[in-house]
């Protein structure tokens, strides 16, 4: 009996010790989310006419001897003043067009997956842009996306079609690919950069569905698919596919393609369709020669003629995340990447 009753404390005490452990646990995560929800990322903002200059020193300290580099440093500290005072000296004044004689860039980059996950952190930089953004000023995508999900890729598209809705002028830079959504999204720009090896085109859609039913006919497992409504499903993974489910999927892959054309065509009009709407992607020269870009030059040469002209500003927003949460992060850019090199199964992707 008395084992008994030393048995019954110590798992009183076991108990006791978990409930603390789950109270605290309880009360760690509960503040965690009182933090996220306080703040759930911040955006970032950078002056790349800064970084321009940095670099710019770094190579000028090395290579010029140590008198001439001090004298070009006193000159350009001078010039800089100078620009600052007469920038003080016409806000004091209310000159109304002060804007205009300081023009902004504001760069964005978006690196697209097959669901376009990073349009959440795209309309987010561009409603921040467009709070501050104004007639003179730009607005330059650097796009890499070599397609994916139709719903995903048109919002994606709807929010850089924000821009020009405000009248600001946007520019797509593609260095490696923008193919199939990727160019859905660069289509909408006033102009398109391409570098001379950018792939970009694919004006497609497709959509790749296995079916085992007759593996499972076999082995005698019967599926039932029940619907409402004629074309509810039309082709299906476990079930007996029929030539009329077969038919109207094409026919509404055919519909995504002409919406698809539409699209394109109503922001470059002056593209032929009927050459470029084949499914087929081309690289830099080529594009160019289609008319699926306008110029071809990389983003970095774009940026840095701008930044002589301009104030150019690098504008992301960064989530605030936990190390879970950036581990967790890490494991899906893995899976995204695997997921990117097979189709997409039972869904349209352009």
């Amino acid at each position: 009996m008395a084992y008994l009753f030393d048995y019954l404390i110590f798992l009183a005490q076991v108990a006791t010790i978990v409930v603390a452990i789950l109270i605290i646990i309880s009360a760690i995560a509960s503040l965690s989310m009182k933090r996220t929800t306080a703040q759930v990322g911040h955006l970032e903002v950078n002056k790349l006419n800064d970084r321009l200059d940095d670099l710019k020193h770094s190579i000028e300290h090395a290579v010029l001897p140590g008198a001439a580099f001090k004298k070009q440093m006193k000159q350009e500290n001078k010039r800089h003043k100078k620009e600052q005072k007469q920038a003080s000296k016409e806000l004091k004044s209310g000159e109304p067009d002060v804007e205009t004689k300081h023009p902004r860039l504001y760069v964005i980059d978006f690196e697209g997956d097959v669901a376009a996950t990073a349009v959440s952190q795209l309309r987010t930089e561009i409603t921040a842009v467009l709070t501050m953004a104004c007639d003179a000023d730009e607005v330059l995508i650097r796009l890499e996306s070599p397609g994916g999900m139709v719903h995903s890729y048109g919002l994606a598209a709807s929010q850089l079609h924000r821009v020009r809705q405000q009248g600001i002028r946007l520019v797509v830079a593609v260095d490696k690919v923008a193919a199939s959504g990727g160019y859905l999204m660069a289509a909408v720009a006033d102009r398109v950069l391409a570098a001379p090896f950018a792939l970009v085109g694919s004006i497609g859609v497709v959509a790749q569905i296995p079916n085992v039913h007759r593996l499972l006919k076999k082995n005698d497992v019967d599926v039932e698919i029940l619907t409402a409504g004629a074309h509810k499903r039309t082709l299906t993974v476990f079930g007996e596919n029929t030539e009329d489910g077969r038919a109207k999927f094409i026919e509404e892959l055919e519909d995504v393609h002409a919406l698809f054309q539409e699209f394109v065509g109503e922001h470059r009009p002056d593209l032929d369709l009927s050459l470029v709407a084949t499914g087929e992607a081309w690289y830099g020269k080529r594009a160019l020669d289609l008319k699926l870009v306008d110029e071809i030059t990389t983003s970095d040469s774009y940026l840095v003629k701008a930044c002589q002209e301009k104030e150019v500003f690098k504008v992301s927003w960064v989530d605030r995340k936990s190390p879970f949460e950036r581990l967790m992060g890490q494991v899906e850019g893995v899976m995204t990447r695997i997921q990117d090199m097979i189709p997409v199964w039972g869904s349209r992707g352009i």
